[in-house]
């Protein structure tokens, strides 16, 4: 027998799950975006969901979860595992709900996602050294503690609850065509593909992934559950092993397709987004506009919507996106030296960068590099610069000044 959260949403699902979330949640309006509209021909609008409560999309789905347990379940308290988006979604949703969440994070879970799992006031349990090995402590506990176990993805109402993104891109963008979502195990994908094509079957649902994180694209296309991981992903919020099945069921039926995307996509993506529209967006949040930027999805002539699901990036992570993103444009790079030890020489270098239109980020003497010769200083200066074109004339000045140099980039 089919239990009632195993039972495949339906439109009503996800129209009762508005009217529960109503007051509850942020109404992230689209956001249209101009230069990007010119750049791919196409009408682009973002749906930026980290510009949620917590940060993610994630505190829908757990709003509305929280919402169909009984006062006895409440009152007992309920319990998940998470590393990330959904820890903070369930810990918010339990303090909306006045119920007691205890939150079962990996080991390796960065201290910042961990303080702010407690600034919602969940308690945290470390255990495991990844997300399968934290969910058997957090079963063990819940049947143990008597708590709730509250899925990620793998439920009826938290897809339903995911799904009024849908009805929200609908209500602002009528005449949408295309809606591109993030996919890890699906539950975000899953709601969002009911709502829509619910309400307009000839919108195409697009999902993506992670290309080192493919399983629910294999599972899709195969007709049976697969678990594949080739590699390591900045994604960590699309990065599961295993969909869910009650998503694939859902997919097979709503969703057209899932393309992939690697790494270096997703962070020009991140980039892109913070760059041009000034939105921060993590890793998964912007696998869906990493799939257009890097031209796996076509969107020319059409008007469409990408879901932005996420924005908690590690500030570290984001801020060596920036660096290597400057450097692939041609915007930082780093002159090499070695010169003679004797005083004045760094100032006269650096005196001409500066004269010729450069700022210099970082500069390093390193006299343990071997192939330094006696009497002589390895120095290293990253220069941030506006082009190619700008580049090129300050090496160019340097070198007909009589300094030798070598150059090392992204590009």
């Amino acid at each position: 027998m089919v239990s009632p959260n195993e039972k495949l949403p339906t439109i009503e699902d996800i129209k009762y799950a508005r009217k529960i979330l109503s007051g509850k949640i942020n109404i992230t309006h689209l956001e249209h975006s101009t230069t990007f509209s010119r750049r791919f021909d196409a009408d682009i609008w973002f749906k930026p969901e980290n510009f949620q409560k917590t940060g993610s999309f994630k505190i829908r789905g757990a709003i509305v979860k929280l919402s169909t347990l009984s006062d006895r379940e409440l009152s007992n308290g309920v319990i998940t595992v998470s590393a990330g988006n959904h820890a903070q979604g369930v810990a918010l949703a339990s303090k909306i709900m006045g119920t007691n969440a205890k939150i079962v994070m990996p080991v390796n879970t960065t201290p910042a996602k961990i303080e702010a799992v407690e600034n919602y006031g969940a308690s945290i349990v470390l255990a495991g050294e990844d997300y399968h090995e934290a969910r058997s402590v957090a079963l063990k506990l819940s049947e143990n503690e008597g708590r709730t176990f509250i899925e990620g993805f793998d439920d009826r109402w938290i897809i339903a609850g995911q799904g009024t993104i849908g009805l929200e891109i609908l209500d602002e963008l009528p005449s949408v065509e295309q809606v591109i979502v993030p996919v890890g195990g699906g539950g975000l994908i899953s709601g969002i593909a009911i709502g829509i094509k619910s309400l307009k079957k000839d919108v195409s649902v697009i999902g993506v992934q992670s290309a080192t994180y493919d399983s629910f694209k294999r599972s899709l296309e195969t007709g049976r559950m697969r678990t594949h991981v080739v590699g390591h992903t900045i994604a960590d919020g699309i990065a599961i092993r295993e969909p869910g099945k009650l998503n694939i069921k859902v997919a097979k039926r709503y969703v057209d397709r899932v393309i992939t995307v690697d790494d270096e996509s997703i962070a020009t993506a991140v980039f892109n987004l913070l760059e041009r529209n000034k939105m921060v967006v993590e890793p998964a949040g912007a696998a869906g506009f990493a799939a257009i930027i890097s031209g796996r999805i076509n969107v020319s002539g059409r008007k469409v919507a990408v879901v932005l699901s996420g924005g908690n990036i590690n500030p570290l992570l984001l801020s060596k996106i920036i660096y290597k993103s400057m450097g692939k444009e041609d915007r930082l790079v780093r002159f090499v030296f070695n010169i003679p030890d004797r005083p004045g020489v760094l100032y006269r270098i650096s005196k001409m960068i500066w004269e010729h239109g450069g700022s210099i980020y970082h500069s390093e003497v390193d006299n343990l590099k071997g192939d330094t010769p006696t009497g002589y200083q390895n120095v290293s200066f990253t220069v941030s610069v506006r082009n190619r074109a700008h580049r090129t004339e300050m090496e160019n000045a340097i070198r007909d000044a009589g300094w030798d140099f070598t150059v090392e980039s992204d590009s």
